[in-house]
């Protein structure tokens, strides 16, 4: 009976999965490079911190970067690298 047993069909492919979990990584370290700026003292504001390159150029970017590398390994076509 084990030769009738099938292999689970997967919507995508393992390079599919491996590109996806890099590309939600890239995402999470641009949304972490986003974080803090913050101050502990309510009347003191930090415009250098808040409104720096990391928070303003940077972490969008890696973010946007991520969201690619996500749709791309969603439209991926594996078979047609084998």
């Amino acid at each position: 009976m084990k030769n009738n047993e099938q292999k689970p069909d997967f919507l995508f492919d393992q390079i599919n999965y491996k590109f996806l979990l890099i590309g939600i990584a890239v995402i999470a370290v641009g949304f972490i490079l986003m974080a803090g700026g913050g101050s502990d003292d309510p009347k003191v504001f930090n415009e250098a911190e808040l409104f720096s390159f990391r928070r303003i150029r940077l972490a969008p970017t890696v973010v946007l970067l991520g969201f690619g590398v996500t749709i791309y390994s969603i439209f991926k076509n594996p078979k047609s690298s084998k």
